[in-house]
């Protein structure tokens, strides 16, 4: 006879293949529920805010619904801030070509908000982890090569870490878990502070 609790259920809010891939490999098995969230309608006033209010209207959104009922919710959103703007997904392939333009040679800083809603007790706690990218200077025809791939128009900052663009990356100071979507270490100090281990959510 097992008489150890059952363990509790996770749910990701978000359609990011990348941030149910750090949480798979973290040992955890989330559950998928999209949020729908509008984000061009959220604004705050400055990126790090921003970052943490479109990941607490994610985790809202979904933790409502009856099919989150009592779960833990996660919700994560990362832009990438440059001379103090806030950069989502780029609006088209012309405009990630500008962004590569302007940031190669540079550094910005991945902000990536986090949202941890307990919908058995309606605790919630958030933050943003914050990491310094260093971009690398890609040929003009290498950005062009990156943007007719399509992979800049799905990602904040129009880059990622873990996919065609990381030879065009020289570096990162920080967490690389935040740069790809979601930081583990953040997450698990926000579960810790709802009262629940990491470790009691693996499988």
């Amino acid at each position: 006879m097992n008489d150890s609790p059952a363990r509790r259920r996770l749910v990701l809010a978000s359609q990011s293949p990348a941030r149910l891939g750090l949480l798979r490999a973290a040992g955890l098995a989330p559950e998928v529920i999209v949020s729908g969230v509008d984000e061009d309608a959220i604004t705050a006033p400055n990126p790090a805010e921003l970052a943490r209010v479109l990941a607490e209207a994610k985790a809202e959104a979904v933790s409502v619904r009856a099919e989150a009922a009592g779960a833990l919710v996660v919700g994560c959103d990362s832009v990438l801030e440059l001379d103090g703007l806030a950069l989502g997904k780029p609006a088209d392939a012309e405009d990630a070509t500008a962004r590569w333009k302007s940031m190669r040679g540079r550094s910005g800083i991945l902000r990536t908000g986090h949202c941890v809603i307990d919908t058995a007790t309606e605790r919630r706690v958030s933050a943003t982890a914050s990491t310094t990218v260093r971009f690398g200077e890609p040929t003009d025809a290498e950005i062009a090569a990156y943007v007719a791939s399509g992979e800049p128009l799905h990602v904040a900052g129009a880059f990622t870490l873990d996919g065609r663009s990381a030879p065009f990356l020289d570096g990162i100071d920080g967490d690389h878990g935040n740069v790809i979507g979601l930081s583990l270490p953040l997450l698990r100090t926000l579960l810790g502070e709802l009262g629940t281990s990491i470790t009691d959510l693996w499988v």
